[in-house]
């Protein structure tokens, strides 16, 4: 008898989460929603308890969460609370757990899972931004494989199946360049919050679309890499491929080089990490028009310009927390220009500030990554109050 698979939806009512739903639609025979949680987002949260009947409801807002207890009809289980998402991820009738939601609040969640033997597909960079040793051991110890969600740590996932690791050269991790490729200095001194969402190919939330237009983004991606794949940062190089076609490459020692390309589809890389090894027609029924591509673009980043990917491979490099400190500085960065008080070419400056100063210390636990949030923030914050636009 086929068993189906009983996972939780970590951020179901954010992009991630609705792609993994789609795929879910699909295949009803292989897969059951057990949890669903949201921040926020409470009629869409309604919307997806009364289609997928799930058994746990995590609201994270309590204001939300207090909302959505009126308005619910339902029986399920509902957890209310910033660690609700830490919770409901132990629960016993769970096999897999996405993890969906954004910035370090899914640092907690993951290691809970990791703890109580779930299957992990991660769609959040910062957990291993910020913690990455922590959770890298922790899934070791319990020999946990993390499936990465994100298109580019998938293909390279992909590429690696069935091969040596140890006779990897270089992964080549690949960008789409964001709405500003090619721009200057000049030009980018007065862009929009508005302006920066503009992403030519991919449709995403906030603050993934504006970490792709500064491309701290790709930086986020490069330290994800490092330890997903156990890759030293010298063996990682960064390309721009704006047609978001070749979603990552591998070069091995002989001289070969693997790449997983695809048309520009989250629905794909989502449904690997959740039927892995298997593969099944994709909720997307789009294959590449090969006709439609003269010319397959390479080119290097200006990381001059874009000081955010220097910026990660020296927060990498010098290792202990300093990548925890590139985490949050950016968010509280990120923030600031949402809110107006700072210009986005000012974001590099913050983050280039904050990590100019850091003291660099080992972590050992969650709680030192907290600390390391927390200190780096605040320091952001004082860097952002110096500056007058």
């Amino acid at each position: 008898m086929k068993l189906v698979k009983r996972i939780a939806i970590l951020g179901s009512t954010g992009s991630i989460g609705r792609q993994t739903l789609e795929v879910v639609r699909m295949y009803p025979d292989d897969f059951s929603v057990e949890a669903i949680s949201a921040n926020r987002n409470v009629e869409l949260l309604l919307k997806q308890a009364k289609e997928f009947n799930p058994s746990i409801i995590a609201i994270t807002d309590e204001f939300a969460g207090n909302k959505f207890l009126t308005m619910y009809k339902g029986n399920a289980e509902v957890i209310i609370g910033k660690d609700s998402i830490s919770e409901i991820v132990k629960a016993s009738s769970i096999d897999l757990v996405l993890i969906s939601v954004v910035g370090i609040s899914g640092l907690k969640p993951t290691l809970n899972a990791i703890d109580s033997g779930k299957e992990i597909a991660l769609a959040n960079k910062e957990t291993l931004v910020a913690g990455g040793s922590i959770v890298m051991n922790a899934a070791k110890n319990k020999k946990i494989v993390i499936k990465p969600v994100d298109s580019e740590h998938s293909a390279i996932f992909q590429c690696l199946m069935g091969q040596d690791k140890s006779s990897i050269h270089k992964i080549l991790l690949t960008a789409s360049g964001g709405p500003f490729r090619g721009k200057t200095k000049e030009e980018l001194k007065f862009v929009t919050v508005n302006d920066a969402l503009k992403h030519p190919t991919w449709n995403m939330g906030l603050k993934v679309t504006l970490d792709s237009a500064t491309m701290f983004n790709k930086g986020l991606e490069l330290i994800e890499a490092h330890w997903l794949f156990n890759v030293d940062y010298e063996n990682i190089d960064i390309l721009i491929q704006p047609q978001s076609l070749i979603h990552s490459m591998v070069e091995f020692n002989d001289g070969s080089v693997i790449a997983q390309i695809g048309n520009p589809d989250m629905r794909i890389p989502i449904q690997f990490a959740l039927t892995y090894p298997d593969r099944k027609n994709s909720p997307s029924r789009q294959y590449v028009d090969w006709t439609k591509y003269g010319n397959i673009i390479l080119e290097k980043p200006d990381v001059e310009l874009f000081k955010s990917l220097k910026m990660a491979y020296y927060a990498g490099k010098s290792g202990g927390n300093m990548t925890t400190a590139y985490n949050a500085a950016n968010e509280e960065a990120i923030k600031a220009f949402i809110d107006g008080k700072i210009n986005f070419l000012q974001i590099f400056d913050v983050v280039e500030s904050v990590l100019n100063k850091w003291d660099t210390k080992i972590m050992n636990s969650f709680e030192d990554v907290l600390i390391s949030d927390k200190n780096a923030r605040i320091n952001a914050k004082k860097e952002i109050s110096k500056i007058n636009l």
